[in-house]
C-alpha cells in the first residue's frame, strides 16, 4: 500500500478520522492525502428568480463573495488539520461538487490504494432517503475502504 486517502469534513468527529487514518498509513510507510469536498459552493450565496410565489431571491445579484469564503475557510480547515498531524509531508485536497462522487474521482486521479473515513450516525430516515457518503462509496469503488466508527457509545 502506497497512498492513503483520508476524508473528512467540519464535524468533530473528523479529529479521529484523521487521526486513525494517519496512524495506519504510518504503520504502512504510506503516502498521506487529507481530503475535503465543498457540496457545490456555486450553491452558497445563490440568486434565484421569483419561483412557486415567492420572489425573496428578484433582485439580487451574485454573491461570489459567498462562495470564496466558503472556499477560504475550507482552505483555512484543511490546513488546520494538516497541522494538527505534524507531518510536512502531508498533502492536502480540497475538492467542489457531490462529496461521493469527488472522493471517488480524486481517489482514482490521485492513485489511492486505501480510503479512510468516518461513519456518521445519521437517523433511518435520512438514510432511507439520502443514503450516507460511504455507503455511495462502497458501492463504486474499487478501492479498499477503512471506515472509522465515531459514533459515542453510551457512557463516554
Amino acid at each position: 500500500m502506497k497512498k492513503v486517502l483520508i476524508a473528512i469534513d467540519y464535524n468533530p468527529v473528523s479529529e479521529k478520522v484523521a487521526q486513525k487514518g494517519y496512524e495506519l498509513a504510518k504503520n504502512l510507510n504510506a503516502e498521506v492525502c487529507l481530503m475535503h469536498v465543498l457540496d457545490d459552493v456555486g450553491f452558497y450565496g445563490a440568486q434565484y428568480p421569483t419561483f412557486m410565489g415567492y420572489d425573496g431571491y428578484s433582485g439580487m445579484g451574485p454573491d461570489l463573495d459567498v462562495a470564496m469564503e466558503m472556499q477560504n475557510i475550507a482552505k483555512e480547515f484543511m490546513q488546520s488539520a494538516k497541522n494538527h498531524l505534524n507531518d510536512p509531508n502531508v498533502k492536502t485536497y480540497l475538492a467542489e461538487g457531490p462529496t461521493a462522487k469527488s472522493i471517488l474521482n480524486y481517489a482514482e486521479e490521485w492513485g489511492a490504494n486505501l480510503l479512510v473515513m468516518g461513519t456518521h450516525s445519521h437517523s433511518v430516515l435520512e438514510k432511507l432517503f439520502l443514503g450516507t457518503v460511504a455507503e455511495k462509496i462502497l458501492e463504486k469503488t474499487n478501492i479498499p475502504v477503512y471506515l472509522v466508527p465515531v459514533k459515542n457509545r453510551k457512557g463516554e
